[in-house]
């Protein structure tokens, strides 16, 4: 669709086009509601995404798009549409959102976290970048092409999930193991956490998202020999699993460059006037800011002690001691990663998984990736469009069992003083109302062309 197209006025009985028009309400109203994911593995604390879930479909099915949804357990809902034309001859795309969020403490916040309020041009509250802003980006451009009969010819596959934010697995996971007949044919998919800016030297940098950390959520535990405070014990449960745990935090892991990644370090080494090596991927990442944080990350397997829990009084040696760690290991280098654990570990830990995913990496090529750049640029012609790994896991690492390259694309042109990768999860989480805007016109150049 050509700009002029975009901003061309109505005629009579036909209504205006403007995909950015529901953006920021809908962003605001998927925020009200409460979808708060405990992460308990039976799934059943919290309120579940099933009033979000009504809420969409009703979204969708005001302008003529029917709903599927999908309950895995009581209130845990996820809702699933077919759009789009008859032209299968590039295979269905899959549009992904997933509509839960990370607890938050409301008294640690500027504003109520579930209030979607409008403070300093931006929308607050849990959800605002990860990712009820995407859910909205999608909708509106959606609802507004419906609407003007601008449907794309691809036939495409509205998804938005339950449980990502625990692993999906009372989500995407479900879908892709119980329903899988609603993604026949499906052969891309783009959903969160891609497309958001950072800026570098000067320049707007667009990351895409084309490749995933793996995750070992894990349970470890030391047993020993019970037995009374004051005494010598040379069996301490407690002292065994510390001293694993201590090790494993301590544990510097060696860069390790990935295809996606060197791909992105290049084009910060140029911007740089050097170019990327193993020996200076460091102090290119570097040049990211804030974001760091995140990409630090993913030039490197990591785990990050997060759990402790032993004993029930002060002078009892406890016979059993376990910790939780949150492990992430790049594609490619899944041996290594569990070889270097186990030595960490030493004798005598025992391993339980919470939670096992395989890392991903698609490709940085092909019609769908120039789609994406073009439609950026499209919108900021000064930008400049490169793949990211990500550090943490979305819900493509379900999807992608079923055969289908993937992308994280959810377009936010951001100010250069915003820590964005600090919202992911964190106090006073809010996006730019400009920036949500932004992303619904950059995603309807996307679908007119996908």
């Amino acid at each position: 669709m050509s700009s002029e197209e975009a901003e061309a006025p109505a005629g009579p009985g036909v209504p205006s086009y403007d995909p950015a028009a529901e953006v920021v309400d809908l962003c605001r109203e998927l925020i009200r509601i409460d979808t708060t994911n405990y992460g308990d593995p039976a799934g059943t604390e919290g309120p579940g995404e099933r009033k979000a879930a009504e809420y969409v479909a009703a979204l969708l099915d005001e302008v003529g798009i029917e709903s599927r949804l999908y309950e895995s357990t009581p209130g845990r809902t996820s809702v699933v549409a077919t759009w789009g034309g008859s032209d299968d001859s590039r295979g269905r795309l899959l549009l992904h959102g997933h509509l839960d969020v990370v607890p938050a403490a409301a008294e640690d916040w500027q504003v109520d976290p579930f209030s979607g309020e409008i403070q300093d041009g931006y929308v607050w509250g849990r959800g605002a970048v990860d990712m009820k802003d995407f859910d909205a980006m999608l909708l509106s451009t959606v609802r507004a092409r419906q609407r003007a009969g601008k449907v794309p010819d691809r036939p495409m596959v509205l998804c938005f999930t339950a449980d990502e934010e625990a692993g999906g697995h009372h989500g995407a996971e479900v879908l892709v193991n119980e329903h899988r007949d609603e993604f026949e044919g499906v052969t891309e998919a783009v959903g969160e956490v891609g497309g958001f800016s950072t800026t570098v030297r000067g320049r707007r940098l667009y990351l895409i998202e084309a490749a995933e950390k793996g995750m070992a959520w894990m349970k470890l535990t030391a047993r020993g020999r019970a037995g009374h405070g004051s005494m010598i014990n040379s069996d301490n449960a407690i002292t065994r699993l510390s001293a694993a745990v201590a090790r494993i935090g301590a544990h510097q892991w060696p860069v390790r460059l990935t295809p996606t990644m060197e791909v992105l370090l290049a084009t910060v080494a140029d911007l740089a006037g050097t170019e990327a090596t193993p020996e200076n991927a460091q102090a290119l990442v570097e040049e990211f800011g804030g974001a760091t944080r995140m990409l630090g990350a993913v030039i490197r397997n990591t785990v990050n002690p997060t759990q402790l829990a032993s004993g029930y009084k002060v002078n009892v040696i406890p016979t059993e001691a376990s910790a939780h760690i949150d492990g992430r290991f790049l594609p490619g280098y899944e041996d290594e990663f569990f070889e270097t654990l186990r030595e960490l570990c030493g004798d005598g830990i025992e391993w339980d998984y919470v939670s096992h995913q395989q890392p991903w990496e698609t490709p940085y090529d092909g019609d769908l990736v120039a789609t994406m750049t073009r439609s950026i640029l499209a919108e900021d012609p000064e930008g400049i469009v490169a793949p990211y790994t990500m550090s943490g896991g979305t819900d493509a690492k379900h999807f992608r069992k079923l055969g289908m390259r993937s992308y994280g694309f959810a377009p936010l042109r951001l100010p250069a003083n915003l820590d964005f990768t600090a919202l992911f999860h964190g106090v006073d989480e809010r996006v730019p109302v400009d920036a949500l805007e932004f992303g619904a016109r950059v995603f309807d150049r996307f679908l007119g062309e996908a």
